[in-house]
């Protein structure tokens, strides 16, 4: 490992993100092949980030995206305004009849024995037609921004998105911002564009950039091509397995001084049991067990990375920013949508306890 996390302490932006904006359609408990009606949710795995640290943990943060100028970009932009978040748009003209298109996404929430099914429309989506050179990087960094995140859905879109995610983290890392990616691993996205091969070289040569990664087993093994440990996992809210991969994380990118995921168990669609891990600058943090209620599961793993990296932002100690990150995922599952309801003080409360009954 070279160095430590260094995280400049001034910026007009404390977080970046660069990823596809989406609108998610949800009809509640409700299948859709039995719908009448459904509930507008505007989200994005990176967005998700961005929407989190602004509305609860009161940073300034911003979205570099692509944006269509028709009713469903409309509102996309008056959500993402909403959310406190700024957005910095590649803005692309719909011809009336076949896009180019913001993303659906079409996902019920399930309930007991029944799971979540989600399934998407990104035919000609405008997100995947983003390449090097379409974002004004300089405009966007001129008042020096903190911390630039994406992630591993917008590289999967398009043969051009991971140069324009590769292209940011150059511009970031040049203006001493840390670079942040969510490997979130596609299978169906990347069989489009060259299968797990293709995945595999495009991810690694990303992460090359990256500072901190978020990821679960399952990523780093397909997203990244790294060998799991010979060590068997009792449950999946066992962290050993995860920690047994670190080393070999770290060897294949060295510079990567962070490495987080959440650890979930899930007994029905209501009910999980919720933890969380990481490896930061060689320390070892792992968030207490907590039992969920689950309202509606999207998002909660967006909700873990924007607590954890608030709490990185703000100075505290890697273990202070896990349980922050752990907190603040745990509440989202409560709320519907895919960004967060809660309040600074209702993460920091939980993150000690709480109400919930919490097995350490």
């Amino acid at each position: 490992m070279q160095g430590k996390l260094k995280i400049r302490g001034d910026g007009a932006l404390d977080f970046l993100a660069l990823g596809a904006l989406v609108h998610r359609l949800d009809p509640g408990i409700v299948p859709f092949r039995k719908a009448t009606e459904c509930a507008i949710h505007v989200s994005g795995g990176e967005f998700n980030v961005a929407a989190n640290l602004a509305d609860c943990f009161r940073l300034n943060t911003g979205i570099a995206s692509a944006m269509v100028d028709y009713p469903i970009g409309d509102l996309v932009s008056e959500r993402v305004r909403a959310m406190g978040v700024r957005g910095f748009f590649k803005r692309f003209a719909h011809d009336g009849a076949t896009g180019p298109n913001i993303a659906t996404v079409y996902s019920d929430r399930g309930s007991g024995v029944r799971a979540p099914v989600v399934f998407y429309n990104r035919s000609n989506e405008a997100a995947a037609r983003l390449k090097p050179g379409d974002i004004d990087w300089k405009k966007i960094f001129a008042g020096g921004v903190r911390w630039f995140h994406s992630g591993g859905i917008f590289a999967a879109l398009s043969a051009t998105t991971p140069e324009v995610i590769v292209e940011g983290m150059q511009v970031a890392k040049a203006a001493g911002a840390v670079v942040s990616f969510d490997l979130n691993f596609r299978e169906k996205l990347w069989r489009i564009f060259g299968g797990l091969e293709r995945a595999q070289e495009t991810l690694r040569r990303i992460v090359d950039h990256v500072d901190v990664l978020v990821g679960n087993e399952e990523d780093l093994q397909k997203g990244l091509g790294i060998q799991g440990p010979e060590v068997a996992s009792k449950s999946k809210l066992d962290s050993t397995a995860f920690f047994g991969m670190i080393e070999r994380v770290v060897k294949q990118h060295p510079q990567v001084k962070g490495v987080a995921t959440t650890l979930r168990e899930v007994h029905s669609t209501n009910r999980h049991s919720w933890s969380a891990v990481a490896w930061i600058d060689g320390e070892k943090c792992i968030a207490p067990t907590c039992e969920l209620d689950v309202l509606d599961r999207v998002g909660g793993g967006d909700g873990f990375a924007a607590g954890m990296i608030y709490g990185l932002l703000a100075g505290k100690t890697p273990q202070q920013a896990v349980e922050l990150g752990w907190a603040h995922g745990a509440l989202l599952t409560t709320y519907p949508g895919d960004t967060t309801m809660a309040t600074l003080e209702q993460v920091e409360e939980f993150a000690k306890g709480g109400s919930a009954r919490i097995q350490r």
